[in-house]
């Protein structure tokens, strides 16, 4: 009950919260579209905030953060590490699926904030547009954050990993920097948070230029280092 109250009051508090920052991210959109990613780092501040003094989930960094032209690949168990990204990195290209960049209005502000759209369906256009914008992050320096096992996954297991991240890997020619994390235990899926400490765990980088079982292999063994 007290979990769920907590819940509650953060979801009315963050979302309320959230709507004048919106709006301005909605008018920096247009009229200058860099600022959208200040506007994404205090939005994500906004979440830290509200998270972390009214549910009491917590954040624990291990490692270092990149924040220059790599691949980074991370473990997904919730919503809380897809907002927390855009605190933690200062200008992420974030990986994400195409059909969001058509939601009206909100694709744009995506768009414009740089994220990479990847179409399921994999076609020729689809994979050369996704590869186009992932060249553009890398010539400007921004780390490409992709989350390789495709969607959420419940704590304990360890689905593969989907093709894109070797198609990536090959194509940009980056060092990798695998990420693990347990944010599911505090952060599950439903409405209902858990108060405690969520650690995001930033490896070694893995060089550029190794085989895709190999770089698979490794990716999928440091990313479940706490799962």
């Amino acid at each position: 009950m007290i979990d769920f109250v907590r819940s509650l009051l953060f979801a009315v508090v963050f979302y309320l919260g959230s709507v004048p920052i919106v709006l301005v991210a909605a008018v920096t959109a247009y009229v200058y579209p860099p600022g959208l990613r200040t506007m994404a780092q205090v939005w994500a501040g906004w979440f830290y905030l509200t998270s972390r003094t009214i549910t009491g989930v917590r954040l624990r960094v291990e490692g270092e953060v990149p924040q220059t032209s790599v691949l980074v690949a991370i473990k997904h168990q919730s919503a809380y590490e897809t907002i927390m990204i855009l605190w933690l990195f200062r200008s992420p290209a974030v990986v994400m699926k195409a059909e969001l960049q058509r939601i009206p209005f909100w694709g744009r502000v995506a768009r414009e904030h740089g994220t990479i759209p990847v179409d399921r369906a994999g076609s020729a256009t689809a994979l050369r547009t996704m590869l186009k914008a992932a060249n553009a992050a890398k010539a400007a320096g921004r780390p490409v954050v992709i989350f390789p096992e495709g969607t959420r996954t419940v704590p304990g297991t360890r689905p593969e990993l989907r093709a894109g991240l070797a198609g990536l890997y090959r194509a940009l020619r980056l060092p990798l920097v695998p990420v693990a994390l347990d944010s599911g235990r505090c952060w599950p899926k439903g409405f209902v948070k858990h108060p405690g400490t969520v650690t995001l765990r930033f490896g070694a980088p893995i060089p550029a230029g190794l085989d895709r079982d190999v770089i698979e292999a490794d990716v999928h063994a440091a990313i479940n280092g706490l799962n």
